[in-house]
């Protein structure tokens, strides 16, 4: 199975990713993953842009993504099945995602979309406390930083999941529970056995 968790921070994507992929034996692959190992490996062009995300803080660009997820998307590692957690982020990303795995001769299953309220997410964040980046002492998670991030997840969020419905790919999740519940759901939405 090709399984993407998406939802917004907070909601418990990587949770819910280890949780599927160990049920289901899969990997999971995250997209900040994909960019720490190309920050560590590549000496490249590539790998400086990773390195420049990570310190900075922010996304690498969709062209230097989809560089990275090309050859991870093409592996028969990637062609057995995959959780994929953190992509797509955007509407160009999603697009590019169902393309290339087309061109692999293989399709996206299902895209599980942990809803969860912005007030929820804030609360649930701010608990975190996490570094800005390694060894910094500036918190990624302030509340304006938090309150931005869901906004421009909000703005992109919508072209997603309507690109995904109109191919019936879409299982919403009430992300508003425990992790148990929201794993146990996941499975029913799938119809496992539990």
């Amino acid at each position: 199975m090709h399984i993407i968790i998406y939802g917004p921070e907070g909601s418990g994507k990587g949770t819910q990713a280890k949780l599927l992929g160990d049920f289901l034996n899969l990997p999971v692959f995250t997209a900040g993953d994909l960019v720490r190992e190309a920050a560590i490996k590549n000496k490249g062009e590539l790998g400086n842009a990773a390195r420049l995300a990570l310190t900075s803080g922010k996304y690498l660009s969709d062209k230097d993504m989809f560089e990275l997820l090309r050859e991870k998307l093409a592996t028969k590692q990637a062609k057995k099945g995959f959780i994929l957690d953190g992509f797509p982020r955007n509407l160009d990303q999603a697009k590019f995602l169902l393309r290339e795995t087309q061109k692999s001769e293989y399709k996206i299953d299902k895209l599980i979309y942990l809803k969860l309220s912005d007030e929820e997410a804030q609360k649930r964040l701010l608990k975190r406390k996490r570094p800005l980046f390694t060894g910094s002492k500036l918190l990624h998670d302030t509340p304006e930083r938090i309150l931005q991030r869901l906004k421009t997840y909000r703005q992109l969020e919508e072209p997603v999941l309507k690109l995904f419905r109109e191919k019936k790919l879409v299982l919403e999740i009430e992300g508003d529970n425990t992790p148990e519940i929201v794993f146990k759901n996941i499975l029913q939405g799938l119809k496992f056995p539990q």
